[in-house]
């Protein structure tokens, strides 16, 4: 009996359908600013950690995505935590992506100490985004909230872009490649005199809202676990 050997080649179809996914794939990989290097591999998490000492948790789950999302989210519900950068940055350009869940709150930490004393750009899908604050930091001047009705696009990726130079900083905030505010700070605000410090991704409280009935009709005080927070691209330019 004689047996012969088939070898089945791909359809075009299916050709073209792995040609789609390794040219998406290198779309998202490649959506950075030019001369900026990435600090989240779009697969592990190296070169991060959570932060064991800051207030509002440390024992948040940080998740890769297959898509290359960074995904943050609390454990137990309740508990968040600040993902720290591993290196630390004095002067820099910051890009990168998040994805806000409504009833949500995170933000992007800048100089920040290892238990999160820090200057702070809040994420508040529905609040004040795009604040320059302090977290634990008695802060000079800061940013206010922009208006962003005009610019934010709701429960889908924003892209943010912070500059931050100076002893004293001087601090720019892009959103979605539009400028939102400038500030130079009159000095440096940091604890003790430090200047540079790890950036850091918040991870501060998760909440939706249960509908007061089927019909609709407001929002009831039942409070459950919200969806995690998303990052992607995240990447940075050093200054001298």
């Amino acid at each position: 009996m004689r047996f012969q050997l088939s070898v089945r080649t791909p359809s075009a179809w299916t050709a073209g359908f792995v040609l789609m996914g390794v040219l998406a794939s290198a779309s998202l990989r490649a959506d950075i600013p030019p001369g900026f290097t990435r600090i989240f591999d779009g697969k592990t998490t190296k070169g991060w950690h959570f932060s064991g000492t800051v207030h509002h948790g440390t024992t948040g789950i940080a998740t890769v995505t297959k898509d290359g999302v960074l995904q943050l989210t609390q454990r137990p519900f309740g508990q968040g935590g600040l993902f720290l950068t591993d290196k630390i940055y004095k002067n820099f350009e910051l890009y990168l992506e998040v994805r806000v869940p409504f009833s949500t709150n995170s933000g992007i930490f800048l100089r920040s100490s290892e238990a999160g004393s820090a200057y702070q750009v809040e994420l508040v899908q529905g609040g004040s985004t795009g604040q320059l604050l302090g977290e634990n930091l008695r802060l000079s001047q800061g940013i206010p909230a922009p208006d962003l009705s005009n610019i934010w696009k709701t429960d889908d990726f924003n892209s943010v872009r912070v500059r931050m130079d100076g002893d004293a900083p001087r601090v720019t905030i892009w959103i979605n490649g539009t400028k939102t505010g400038e500030v130079q700070e009159p000095r440096n605000d940091q604890v003790g005199g430090v200047v540079g410090g790890r950036i850091g991704l918040q991870l501060h409280w998760l909440v939706t809202y249960e509908p007061a009935s089927v019909s609709g009709g407001g929002m009831s005080n039942t409070m459950k676990p919200g969806h995690p927070i998303g990052f992607r691209n995240i990447a940075i330019k050093e200054l001298p």
